[in-house]
This record gives C-alpha cells, structure tokens and sequence, in this order.
C-alpha cells in the first residue's frame, strides 16, 4: 500500500471514528435520559432501567450509524445485521452492566456517574467488534478471482 493510501485510509478511518463518537455522544444521550426516567419517575431498578434504555439507545444508534458512520455494510440483510449490531452491544452491555455493578453496588458511585464510567469502558468494544464484524470488508468472505 502506498503512502498516499495509507494517508487515505488512515483518514477515514479518524472520520468514521469521530462520527461514531457523535453518534456513541447521541446514543448515550438517548440511553441515558431512559436511564434516567425510569429510575427517577418509575421507580425501576438500576440495573433493569439500564437494559431497558441499552435496548433504546442501540436502536438509536444503529439507525444513525448505518446512514452516516459507516461507508461499508459487510452484510446485506438489515434484520441480521441489526441482530449482529445488537448482539455486539449486548456484549458490550455486559461489560456496562459489570462496571455499574461495581461502581455503584461496590462502591456507593451514584448510578448516573457509574453510567458515563460504564459507557466510556464499553465504547471502545463497540467500535471495535461493530467494525470488525458488520462494517468492514472480509477478504475470507468475498471470491477470489484467480485469474490474475
């Protein structure tokens, strides 16, 4: 690859991740505010509210990463994409739900602190898993055309 494509690639690259930090920004906000109503005005448990409003807020951001971060979609049925996408973030939800866990039940951290401490830990797995599985280009899945 040369050095130019590289530059090329490595741009993008810092464009799409930046979109997805909005749009993560977005999510969180949405999830967030879920998080938040059905705790304050519900009466939901923590943990549960938490699952609820994952639920909302991956919606949301599904809905704005497939029309504004990523270029690529590696799989063309939207329902199995959006069960990827989802499956992902429930990985991701895991990792969420343990920080709160210990942050809040171990510790005494308001739940809405231990939210942003959650979300800040399982940003990173989201991208990363997201990218790898739904929104980038196999070579393994794709023919080889060896007619080279």
């Amino acid at each position: 690859m040369s050095a130019y494509a590289k530059r090329l690639l490595t741009h993008a690259l810092q464009r799409e991740f930046f979109r997805y930090l909005i749009v993560g920004g977005i999510a969180f906000v949405v999830d967030a505010g879920v998080l938040f109503l059905l705790v304050s005005q519900f009466g939901i448990n923590y943990l549960l509210a938490a699952m609820i409003s994952f639920l909302v807020g991956t919606v949301a951001n599904y809905l704005i990463s497939i029309n504004w971060v990523f270029r690529y979609r590696a799989i063309q049925t939207e329902s199995l994409e959006f069960s990827i996408f989802l499956l992902t973030g429930v990985m991701g939800l895991v990792i969420s739900l343990g920080v709160m866990d210990i942050l809040t039940g171990h510790f005494g951290l308001h739940y809405m602190l231990a939210k942003v401490a959650a979300t800040i830990t399982a940003l990173a797995f989201n991208y990363l898993s997201r990218k790898w599985v739904l929104f980038s280009r196999w070579k393994i899945l794709r023919p080889q055309n060896n007619s080279h």
